[in-house]
This record gives C-alpha cells, sequence and structure tokens, in this order.
C-alpha cells in the first residue's frame, strides 16, 4: 500500500469537496455500507480498492451474487470519476464479465483505470481478483461529465 498515494488521494477528495460543497457525502453511504477500503491512487488516472465479501452479499450458492460485485466495481468507478473529472459525473452504462465465484470471507480487490477523457465523458475499464490473486471479473463503464 503506498501511503504517498493515499495523501494524494486525502488531498483531491478536500479539494473536490471544497469545489462542489458538502452536499455530496464523498465516499457515499453506497460505498461505506460495502465496507470499501482505498489501497493506492494515482491521480486522476487509478484507484485501487477492496472490499470483504460478507454474508449479506451472498446468492443461494454462498458466491458473492454478481449485482453486488458490480456494486463493487462501480463503487470503484464512481469515486474515480469524480477525481479524474473534478466535478460529479452520472453513470451511462457498466458491463461486467465474471468468470469464478467469491466466496464469504474473502476480499475482492478491484484496480479501475481511466482509459479516455473528453470534455462531456469518461471511459474506464476495472479488473477484479479475490484473495489468492485470481481473476474473478472484468467491468468497464462510460459516465458523463456533470457540467457545474
Amino acid at each position: 500500500m503506498a501511503h504517498s498515494s493515499l495523501s494524494i488521494l486525502a488531498s483531491e477528495l478536500d479539494d473536490f469537496r471544497a469545489r462542489v460543497g458538502d452536499h455530496l457525502p464523498f465516499p457515499p453511504p453506497c460505498f461505506t455500507s460495502m465496507k470499501g477500503e482505498f489501497l493506492e491512487y494515482e491521480s486522476r488516472k487509478s484507484l485501487k480498492v477492496s472490499f470483504p465479501v460478507t454474508e449479506g452479499s451472498l446468492n443461494p450458492q454462498a458466491k458473492m451474487q454478481g449485482g453486488f460485485l458490480t456494486a463493487g466495481f462501480d463503487n470503484v468507478f464512481g469515486p474515480l470519476s469524480y477525481l479524474a473529472a473534478r466535478t460529479p459525473c452520472i453513470t451511462l452504462d457498466i458491463h461486467t464479465q465474471y468468470f469464478r465465484g467469491l466466496e464469504q470471507g474473502e476480499i475482492v480487490t478491484i484496480a479501475a483505470e481511466v482509459v479516455a477523457r473528453s470534455p462531456a465523458t469518461i471511459s474506464m475499464r476495472a479488473e477484479a481478483f479475490n484473495t489468492g490473486g485470481k481473476l474473478v471479473a472484468t467491468s468497464s463503464t462510460n459516465l458523463l461529465i456533470v457540467k457545474s
């Protein structure tokens, strides 16, 4: 874990809050309810976050439900988009491909990166890995940059 990258993240989050005000909780409740933990950040380019696989996220086969994993991706794409655009963004689409399941007690680590940015949109992709470092899913998204 790169402590200096998390210091940069904290500084950029403070700057974001100063620009848009405190009316947008950051990180939002959907992030904190999944017990997300910021691990690494490269300014305006990439973000890595971990989430525990909890009992409340399990499907009938005792694996993390796909929707929860996609929510994990969205909980990484969202903060990264806000920081990259320096303003709020809205998800236009999100696509997830699943490769293997996640069991309760595992930690899923999601690494997202900005692929392209225009004045109106941001495109990103991400990979999710299980506790053993195996790829469990990939995802991509496009977001609309909200003009203030």
